[in-house]
């Protein structure tokens, strides 16, 4: 979605369930409108009721597509019995295989995959494409197009997705701790932004940020602080950089770390956290 919409709307890392909350991506032309809807991964056995909200996301998603693109690379793994599978048999809407990364692996392995899904499913086209590269994209934007049902724009043409700023803020945030800890500490974790104050008009000062960091247990907190505070000060400084290229300003940012514990099981917590 970030390469067809050409703006970072979804973070990204190698580790699984990086893809919480449902985004739309909003790519407008003269005379058309996309609106991708990009959901997390489907939780095949959901530990928590975080993962439940995070499957309805991708539930909902199939109920109102008018076109669903099955995004995969050499190396996904999906047995017959996943959710998934299901739910691409049943859909009414056109389906398209997309088989990404041909920057990384030869054409034979593309093809191996191409086959292996066209015999468990019927796909109307198949893509394969470097969205790292940009290779491959605009003739899938232009084949989704062409599969658009006619109807009304749903939003104004400068609207690049349904999210505020603060949203992506907390996101890039999150995509840090992602890349910076390991273990369960990414899982553990929730951002929120507590507040995002620009400059009043005429003054020439920066955007000032601040996140908060959920926790569940106050030996997590240390480690997202680190000894003598290293890790919570290199989580900042890169944070920062993401968040300032995302924006294209020169932002303070301050970073808080709350402990909650059991979060991801809280109908409140979640609700506030956005998995409504």
């Amino acid at each position: 979605m970030n390469a067809l919409v050409g703006e970072r709307m979804s973070i990204i890392s190698s580790k699984p369930q990086t893809t919480r909350h449902r985004i739309l991506g909003i790519l407008s032309g003269d005379d058309f409108q996309i609106v991708f809807s990009d959901t997390p991964g489907f939780v095949l056995r959901p530990s928590y009721k975080m993962h439940e909200k995070m499957n309805a996301f991708v539930t909902g998603a199939f109920e109102d597509a008018d076109l669903v693109l099955l995004v995969t690379e050499p190396g996904d793994a999906y047995d017959e019995e996943d959710p998934l599978i299901a739910h691409l048999k049943k859909t009414e809407a056109p389906r398209f295989l997309v088989i990404n990364k041909t920057d990384k692996y030869p054409a034979a392995e593309l093809e191996r995959v191409r086959e292996e899904w066209s015999a468990r499913l019927d796909f109307q086209e198949v893509f394969t494409l470097s969205a790292l590269k940009n290779e491959g994209t605009t003739e899938l934007a232009a084949a989704i197009q062409g599969k658009l049902p006619e109807g009304p724009a749903w939003y104004p043409k400068d609207q690049l997705t349904d999210r505020p700023e603060r949203f992506f803020v907390a996101e890039l945030i999150r995509e840090n701790i992602f890349e910076l800890y390991g273990q369960e500490i990414p899982y553990s974790c929730e951002v929120v932004t507590e507040y995002y104050q620009e400059p009043a008009e005429g003054e020439n000062d920066i955007i000032r940020i601040g996140a908060e960091i959920y926790v569940m247990r106050n030996t997590q907190k240390a480690i997202l602080i680190g000894k003598g505070g290293s890790a919570i000060k290199e989580l900042g400084i890169r944070s920062r950089k993401a968040i300032e290229e995302f924006l294209g300003e020169h932002i303070f940012l301050e970073l808080h770390i709350k402990v909650r514990p059991k979060w991801r099981d809280d109908e409140r917590s979640l609700k506030g956290f956005g998995y409504g």
